[in-house]
């Protein structure tokens, strides 16, 4: 019996995962915010108190999930998935056109462009991090009055990039990944966009609840 051939099939890793860990932590505290009080009200409500309090979760709480817990960016070799509140985007590396870190972060594919939530942007952060680079350039260039050649240069440009904002930095990195993967065969394919029917279907129920109940009291 002979061997089977081996496989030429890259081996397929997971996928690296960027979300806002600030979002994550606010969103579990509103969660539970909303649990205390929702279920208080639902439990020990009267009269058409309970049935308020399950209109407001309804609409609270998956809207809570989609701004909060939500938001992510999954990538790896073939493609880039955005994960928005209300959205899901698949983008090919081939079809991604670039992505720009301004005052959000976009992505551009498919001729649209699209916010990624998962990655916000601070302005605070990044004007912070753009005066520690000039002020790391000036004290290595001022020790000696003079620039001291392309060995400088190296150490003030490797300072540069790790004083950048955390957002500027991720965005790079999704830039050099698209440059290095936008060839290969599997990166190729269009943009498919999906609409978060699980966050907007409970938010609909609660809201023609709520009109509902108001309507009859």
């Amino acid at each position: 019996m002979t061997n089977p051939p081996p496989s030429s099939a890259e081996p397929v890793y997971a996928d690296r995962v960027y979300r806002s860990p600030q979002a994550l932590v606010a969103g579990v505290l509103l969660l539970a915010i909303a649990a205390w009080l929702g279920g208080d009200a639902l439990l020990r409500g009267s009269g058409w108190t309970p049935w308020f309090a399950a209109a407001g979760l309804l609409i609270a709480v998956p809207l809570i999930v989609a701004f909060t817990l939500r938001p992510a960016v999954f990538v790896n070799d073939d493609r880039i998935r955005v994960r928005n509140p209300f959205r899901l985007v698949t983008a090919p590396w081939a079809a991604v056109e670039y992505l720009r870190s301004g005052y959000s972060a976009e992505l551009f594919a498919g001729g649209a462009k699209y916010q990624l939530w998962a990655i916000p942007v601070s302005l605070r952060e990044r004007k912070r991090a753009n005066r520690q680079a000039a002020g790391g350039r000036g004290s290595v260039l001022g020790r000696s009055g003079r620039d001291v050649g392309a060995g400088t240069e190296a150490v003030a440009a490797a300072g540069d990039q790790v004083r950048r904002a955390t957002a500027d930095r991720t965005v790079d990195e999704l830039n050099e990944l698209h440059e290095r993967c936008a060839d290969r065969p599997g990166a190729q394919g269009v943009v498919a966009v999906r609409w978060a029917y699980e966050i907007l279907a409970p938010v609909a129920a609660g809201l023609v609840l709520l009109g509902v109940v108001a309507g009859v009291r």
